[in-house]
């Protein structure tokens, strides 16, 4: 017996429900997104960089269900490198290998250019909780950071839009999306983009 196979979108795939007032909701829940201004340990000393492990210890300890992230503040082009490289080395013509080079050399500027910062996040999970709940964990986290001297900023919507973006390889350097993927070639209350919408359905038919 042949089983009929239910379709699935790349949203249900990732376990991505929709955006919500304060954060992100999922399958497991609903994610608030705290974004961490990094410190420059190359220059404190090593008692400096002690007393921020401790303060970040603490945080863990005072929350102790929440999650780190360290992403690409841009895209990243290393598995591109790292391809054009093992391309380069198999080919044959001399020709070809010179255009690789310089595919590579361009791939060098353009990273060299976008200077491919980290950015860090804080990640806490609410199951099962109401929206007045979700706001006063909110809170209480950002609190909890900040008084062990982190920078905190909340995340707002277009900030987690642009971090999902960029780690799914969706954007070049986290530009502004819209909500939903080709919203903003086809949206059903402006029409049809450069067509005329009533006379493209009817065609269609």
């Amino acid at each position: 017996m042949k089983l009929k196979r239910k379709d699935v979108s790349v949203q249900e795939l990732l376990g991505i429900k929709s955006f919500t007032k304060y954060g992100l909701s999922t399958k497991n829940g609903e994610l608030l997104f705290f974004n961490i201004t990094p410190t420059n340990i190359s220059v404190l000393s090593k008692a400096s960089i002690e007393t921020k492990i401790y303060h970040l210890m603490m945080v863990l300890s005072s929350v102790p269900d929440i999650e780190i992230v360290c992403a690409d503040a841009s895209e990243c082009f290393d598995e591109n490198k790292i391809y054009l490289q093992e391309r380069k080395i198999a080919e044959e013509s001399n020709k070809v290998r010179r255009i690789i080079e310089k595919d590579i050399m361009f791939l060098d500027k353009i990273q060299t250019e976008m200077a491919t910062a980290r950015q860090f996040m804080l990640i806490g999970r609410c199951k099962n909780a109401k929206p007045e709940q979700v706001f006063t964990v909110l809170n209480n986290i950002e609190k909890v950071i900040s008084e062990q001297g982190f920078e905190v900023q909340r995340m707002d919507k277009d900030d987690i839009k642009r971090f999902i973006a960029l780690y799914f390889d969706s954007s070049f350097n986290g530009e502004r999306l819209p909500d939903v993927d080709g919203q903003q070639h086809f949206d059903l209350s402006d029409g049809f983009s450069g067509f005329d919408r009533e006379e493209f359905f009817n065609e269609k038919k």
